[in-house]
């Protein structure tokens, strides 16, 4: 069985409104639903580019932590810890919950992306679980990173029951749901859209502008300057978003890279079409017959996906429907925490 209580370290806050975030407060919850008590520890915001004073900290928190304390901590801090890591690999049971690798990150200038990659390398042979959220990642971790894949636990994220979706806009309504950051893709959008202006639709991007707000304002004003300021709405953080998945036809996210994409299996939940990309585990999320997915950042492909599913309503329907129908099979919060817990329960079984 395993130990009644554990520690889950994370970066910043917990209520940020991304997925990744949304995947640690879903665990959390059902973790403590199944009877083990989870002691939350927040680190600096700085992750994953920590200056001396976040790793003080970090390292600070960590070493309050009891000996032989089983430990989950969050891979957008952990995997640029490795000196903590190291240092704490024998006194704690370490567990890496990794999203995506933090090198995979759209942005990333070269010296970044390889500090980040041999960092997460090496903070990852320190742990003695690996959690990822998709048979994707595991196969990463596995080639690039040299992990041994008995050391890895697939734990996919989970999703409600809700309500379908009716689909029956006038014009159909365009739903986007991503933090506003260069991976998610929105330019690509924008530059499909453009291509679109003879068709009816209308577009809503909801999604955080804070974590990158000079990209944020340069969408706004990409948008302003392809003349679809009447035609996409930019929302911002919604807490709720049932709501706006509920009066969505299609949902489109033209992610550059994704470790699962949670909103796509929220999508399916609520009985949408979707249009998206083939990067990273986006193929594992979205069947083919409820979605078509497209190369990343192929802005003509994209609109040419989005054209088709606005004027063919026959294929929407039917996309819809089968939406509807994988919705009944998704996982759930629970399926997702006993996963992890049967990964953490087989270390102590070696």
């Amino acid at each position: 069985m395993l130990d009644p209580c554990l520690y889950f370290v994370f970066p910043g806050k917990l209520t940020i409104n991304t997925g990744g975030y949304h995947y640690d407060r879903q665990l959390i919850t059902e973790l403590e639903r199944s009877g083990i008590a989870v002691k939350p520890i927040a680190l600096s915001e700085k992750f994953p580019f920590p200056d001396e004073s976040a790793l003080t900290q970090a390292n600070q928190a960590l070493a309050s932590i009891p000996d032989d304390s089983i430990v989950i901590l969050d891979g957008l801090a952990f995997g640029a810890m490795k000196s903590i890591a190291e240092a704490q690999k024998n006194r704690l049971c370490l567990i890496a919950l990794c999203h995506h690798p933090l090198a995979m990150e759209t942005g990333l200038d070269r010296n970044q992306r390889k500090l980040l990659l041999d960092s997460e390398a090496h903070a990852l042979k320190c742990a003695r679980r690996i959690i990822v959220t998709s048979q994707n990642t595991r196969k990463i971790l596995v080639e690039d990173y040299s992990v041994a894949a008995s050391k890895i636990t697939v734990a996919l994220p989970g999703t409600g029951e809700y309500v379908f979706a009716e689909c029956n806009g006038a014009p159909p309504q365009l739903l986007t749901c991503a933090s506003l950051t260069k991976r998610k893709g929105h330019d690509v959008l924008i530059e499909s859209l453009k291509c679109l202006k003879h068709l009816h639709w209308e577009a809503r991007f909801v999604g955080d502008e804070s974590l990158d707000p000079a990209w944020a304002s340069a969408l706004k004003e990409r948008i302003k300057s392809s003349g679809l300021n009447d035609r996409i709405e930019l929302v911002g953080t919604v807490k709720n978003l049932t709501t706006e998945y509920q009066k969505a036809d299609v949902f489109v996210l033209p992610s550059r890279f994704e470790g699962y994409g949670m909103v796509l299996s929220e999508a399916l939940a609520h009985g949408l079409p979707i249009i998206s990309t083939d990067a990273g585990a986006i193929p594992e999320v979205v069947p083919k017959s409820a979605g078509i997915l497209v190369a990343p950042g192929d802005h003509l492909a994209l609109a040419a996906a989005i054209q088709k599913i606005i004027v063919d309503r026959d294929l929407r329907k039917k996309m819809q429907l089968n939406a509807q129908t994988i919705a009944h099979d998704l996982p759930s919060w629970k399926n997702c925490a006993e996963c992890v817990i049967k990964g953490v329960e087989e270390i102590s079984k070696r």
